[in-house]
């Protein structure tokens, strides 16, 4: 239920964009004068699902769920359409309108993408506002991923600075390594503060290992709420039970009860844990998954958050903001991809339907949705030909010397980078596949 729910949020998420790319396209389109042939969500090769004809432009759904596009006449596309190129230039095609025309025709996809994530953040931080957990509410310190450890950070420790950035909430440790090549953790350890330099090789490393959560927040055993008819329900567990032992080996962190129970599957455990002050030991079966049944109190119930509050014009900046940074970190991320490592972690459709919520979450889905609009806004303008922006390299060549690229060059290019495309993608479901597979 959980692969169909994050599907279906995905394929939805993705058609809004995609329709909302192509409008960009078919809005400058028309406010040029220019005649738009076909309107398509997904691809149609050979046949399509839905269509319908309103003037000049053909709507419509196909039945290949990569994408969507939209045929401009005497454009050379991802259609090839030579024999339309063949014939003399009519006033009303693409390659007869002003290279400043022709410019906005092809940015207007990123544009609208770009708009579109502002409108979503914009809303997003209206509707519910923004919450966090400072780092420095952590009073039992971080977990840490087993990398971490061979830096010399332990469990326990937090993190109050990377070089001379101060650590504000707890998943900024991970992207200050990554992004901002610091060369030092400042931690916290008991009563006592030190450096820890971090090794020039450790961000490979971290990348290597595909360490998706390099920190967390170390959380003590406190039932919030048990699964009914679960063995932890049978047990007699309560909420508001503290749980600090397993078979006698303490368990005052969430961590290390997570792995005493790991060890124990489909066998029976005893649990200590208090109730009131009173120190109570239940016989509990352990699941041969390694599970008792029973949801913990969160970081937020336990730390408690901050919560950021915008009216509906406060918001509209805020929104921008977030719109900016995102593309910024994203820009940063991108350069990972040319490393060995980061290539290795580059994902298709699996790996981004992987981020939305295995539940239905309206707020997860719209941020989610603004993220891939930003995303594919970047990924549109990047100077790859059969993309808007190898379209835009050109036509940027274009407006300098004043002199077109042939016809013939186009055509070629054109071939190029469907072909690139095509092998990124095979590659990006290839990498998804693979893990899948090797887990």
């Amino acid at each position: 239920m959980e692969i169909l729910i994050k599907t279906l949020q995905l394929i939805l998420s993705l058609s809004i964009l995609v329709i909302l790319h192509e409008f960009g396209h078919y809005f400058f389109a028309r406010l040029f004068n220019t005649r738009v042939e076909k309107f398509y969500l997904f691809f149609d090769p050979w046949f399509s699902l839905f269509k319908f004809k309103k003037g000049d432009t053909e709507y419509g759904i196909g039945w290949l769920p990569l994408g969507g596009y939209v045929k401009i006449s005497g454009m050379i596309d991802e259609s090839m359409d030579k024999e339309q190129l063949s014939q003399p230039p009519q006033p009303h095609e693409f390659r007869s309108k002003p290279a400043w025309q022709r410019l906005l025709i092809m940015v207007g996809g990123v544009l609208v993408n770009f708009l579109t994530a502002i409108v979503i953040f914009w809303m997003i931080l209206f509707k519910w506002g923004e919450s966090y957990i400072p780092a420095e509410n952590a009073k039992y310190g971080f977990n840490f991923h087993p990398i971490a450890h061979e830096i010399g950070v332990q469990d326990g420790d937090r993190v109050l600075m990377a070089d001379t950035i101060q650590i504000t909430t707890i998943n900024r440790v991970a992207a200050h390594i990554l992004l901002d090549n610091v060369k030092s953790l400042t931690i916290e350890r008991n009563d006592s503060v030190m450096t820890l330099p971090i090794p020039p090789e450790f961000k490979q490393r971290l990348m290597a290992d595909e360490v998706r959560v390099l920190a967390e927040f170390r959380l003590p055993v406190i039932v919030d709420r048990l699964q009914s008819g679960s063995n932890a329900y049978k047990a007699g567990l309560k909420p508001g039970d503290s749980i600090v032992a397993v078979d006698n080996n303490k368990t005052i962190f969430f961590k290390e009860f997570a792995e005493e129970l790991n060890n124990r599957k489909d066998s029976e455990a005893i649990i200590s844990l208090y109730r009131d002050q009173e120190l109570l030991h239940l016989p509990v079966q352990v699941t041969e998954d390694g599970k008792i049944g029973f949801f913990p109190k969160t970081p937020q119930a336990i730390f408690g958050y901050t919560q950021i509050n915008y009216g509906f014009f406060e918001a509209l900046p805020a929104g921008i903001n977030k719109g900016v940074s995102t593309l910024k970190n994203y820009v940063r991320q991108f350069r990972l991809v040319f490393t060995r490592e980061g290539a290795r972690q580059i994902g298709g459709f699996g790996t981004i339907g992987s981020l939305f919520a295995p539940s239905w979450d309206w707020q997860n889905f719209w941020f989610m949705t603004a993220f891939l609009s930003i995303i594919l806004a970047f990924m549109n303008i990047l100077p790859i030909p059969a993309l808007d922006g190898g379209h835009v390299l050109f036509l940027i060549y274009e407006i300098i010397t004043r002199r077109k690229p042939s016809e013939k060059f186009m055509e070629y290019a054109q071939m190029t980078g469907m072909i690139l495309l095509l092998s990124l993608l095979l590659y990006a479901n290839g990498n998804d596949i693979y893990r899948y597979i090797f887990n």
